[in-house]
């Protein structure tokens, strides 16, 4: 299924039914009095999280919903039928924003979240709401109001624990399928991976986080080379990034120290937020390094990357130190967790029960 990660729709609530003019026409009743009755509101359009999907290429193709408008309020006291709902079907991610203002309107993060997205209008009320003691024959009514009509820009962010960060080529589909379910397309040459993947990571009975790998970077992706750098929005929401960087080019004149300050300055051009985000290094492909140089080349590289934090030497396709990585990526995930859920301390002044 072709990945679409973005698009732009527009909805339409159903119009409320018009209220009726009518009067009792019954035999041997002199005064029949206003029957007319109230029209029904149009249908609502919602938005729901469905887990089964994880993309937005349906959006791509159909860009027009509407819902049912009320039906017309009728004499002898009956009222119009209210219009069918529709409901739009989204991936669990999903950001909906306001395609000319910008403005965010909802999040779909949690599976089977149900939203409305535009109301549906009321109905109008018919000449029987307008009776009164001055005004036995009220020939009265109102129309119905006009439902919701909206815009919208659909972005979808994948929900993800742990995202992979690299240049093309530098392991990071090898490592997915290496330590998940994830069966992402491998191959020798740039740029295999052409949109994100995501992999459950088990690591025990209950335990498992999931990791998301992204199309690799390259210098000057800010600027539109390579695939550029919008799917980097794929990593916003991730509680740690892997820098996976290839300790072993097969390009001699390639330099790996140069091509992970690459990826570190598009990280720094996108998005402040997400490159101040915990970041470990991993250096992948040891496999394809002699074993008496490996410690030697691992030094020189932490050394003229001036990195300071967490380093891991693994090799994805033999799996060697993967376990070890694992373990620790699922421990720092759980220490996120476990700090998102920490109860807020309340002001003792404030910490008394709520006023009824």
């Amino acid at each position: 299924m072709k990945f679409v990660d973005e698009a732009f729709i527009d909805i339409a609530a159903g119009d409320g039914g018009n209220g009726c003019v009518s009067f009792r026409h019954e035999k041997y009743k002199e005064f029949g009095g206003p029957n007319g009755g109230d029209g029904g509101r149009g249908g609502h359009v919602f938005a729901v999280a469905d887990p089964n999907l994880n993309t937005l290429v349906d959006y791509r193709y159909s860009r027009r919903y509407e819902a049912k408008r009320g039906e017309h309020g009728m004499g002898s006291d009956m009222f119009g039928a209210a219009g069918a709902d529709i409901t739009l079907k989204m991936p669990v991610g999903t950001i909906i924003t306001d395609a000319e203002t910008g403005e965010v309107l909802y999040e779909l993060l949690t599976p089977g979240e149900v939203i409305t997205i535009a109301k549906g209008g009321d109905g109008g009320f018919g000449n029987m709401r307008f009776k009164s003691a001055i005004n036995r024959a009220p020939r009265q009514k109102t129309p119905g109001w006009p439902g919701e009509r909206k815009n919208l820009k659909l972005e979808l962010k994948v929900l993800a624990d742990v995202g992979l960060l690299g240049m093309p080529n530098a392991g990071k589909s090898t490592f997915i399928t290496a330590v998940s379910n994830a069966r992402p397309k491998i191959a020798d040459y740039p740029f295999t991976t052409l949109h994100p993947n995501l992999g459950v990571v088990r690591v025990g009975p209950e335990q498992s986080f999931v990791v998301a790998d992204i199309p690799g970077l390259i210098e000057g992706a800010s600027e539109g080379a390579g695939l550029g750098h919008q799917f980097l929005r794929h990593l916003q929401r991730t509680r740690l990034l892997l820098h996976i960087v290839d300790l072993a080019p097969f390009d001699d004149a390639v330099d790996p120290v140069a091509q992970a300050k690459a990826i570190v300055n598009e990280l720094k051009k996108y998005d402040q937020k997400l490159y101040d985000k915990p970041r470990w290094l991993v250096l992948n492909k040891l496999d394809l390094v002699p074993p008496d140089e490996r410690e030697a080349r691992v030094k020189d590289f932490v050394k003229r990357f001036k990195w300071k934090g967490p380093v891991f030497e693994i090799s994805a396709l033999t799996r060697e130190g993967c376990e070890p990585l694992i373990h620790a990526i699922f421990r720092h995930v759980q220490s996120e967790q476990r700090t998102e859920n920490e109860p807020v301390e309340v002001d003792p002044r404030f910490a008394g029960d709520a006023p009824a």
